[in-house]
């Protein structure tokens, strides 16, 4: 009988500390439901806040483009998306052509190097061209004997490559706007950190400018309402067992 006893008392002791551990990693993965539906609202308040900027840089009025003074402090919240303007010369050369779909279909971004008239380069994302025309701007020389300015919006440089494509400067294959490999590819001097996305072009004319694509997904609040509902069904469920108890005591007294 004592040997039983124990062995029954043992049971019940291992069955209360698996239910206790269970109940607890299930309030465990309420908080961090919680927290991540937390973390989703300040994201969305982060989101709100840079569409906010961003638009009111697109319909600010245009100032020069950023000089060497201020490369140093160049950062994407700050300074993407600004409407700017240069005045320069197109440098000769060939164009850089770096991959790119838009809702023109596929091809490619014309990039060429403008001298501006305070003697910095800035890289010019001219527009974009698709695919039948590649040939024809591979062989153009890119430079101007006249004065020209580039109104358009100033936009960081994109560094490395573009998703799981790496830039290949040697084989002339560009994914991505990497200003400083193509500086480095077209022996380029003094080039501002960033390129300039070049405002619209005439409709029947290549490149076409002006496509660039200012959106930002924002589905923030979303992915919070959904953590939010899954650490209520979890603290149901852990509530349930609690309640179902109570109901059998009470019925049993």
């Amino acid at each position: 009988m004592i040997g039983r006893t124990s062995t029954g008392s043992h049971a019940t002791s291992k069955g209360s500390a698996s239910r206790f551990l269970l109940a607890l990693a299930g309030l465990l993965g309420v908080l961090v439901f919680l927290g991540l539906g937390i973390w989703q609202l300040e994201r969305r308040v982060w989101k709100l806040d840079l569409i906010a900027r961003v638009d009111q840089r697109i319909h600010a009025p245009v100032v020069d483009a950023p000089g060497p003074r201020d490369w140093s402090r160049l950062s994407a919240p700050d300074y993407e998306y600004r409407h700017v303007r240069l005045t320069g010369r197109f440098e000769g050369g060939a164009n850089t052509l770096v991959q790119a779909v838009t809702e023109l279909g596929g091809g490619y971004w014309v990039l060429t190097p403008m001298r501006g008239d305070r003697g910095f380069t800035v890289l010019v994302n001219r527009g974009f061209i698709p695919q039948e025309r590649k040939a024809e701007f591979e062989r153009e020389g890119g430079g101007s004997t006249t004065t020209a300015t580039v109104d358009g919006l100033l936009r960081i440089s994109e560094p490395r490559g573009g998703f799981l494509r790496s830039n290949d400067p040697a084989a002339n294959r560009w994914y991505s706007r990497d200003v400083d490999a193509i500086a480095k590819a077209r022996g380029l001097t003094d080039v501002a950190p960033y390129f300039i996305d070049a405002g619209a072009s005439e409709p029947a004319g290549w490149p076409r400018g002006g496509l660039t694509v200012v959106t930002f997904r924002n589905s923030h609040l979303v992915y919070a309402l959904t953590w939010f509902a899954l650490a209520v069904m979890l603290a149901i469920a852990l509530a349930r067992p609690i309640f179902a108890g109570r109901r059998k005591r009470d019925a049993a007294r």
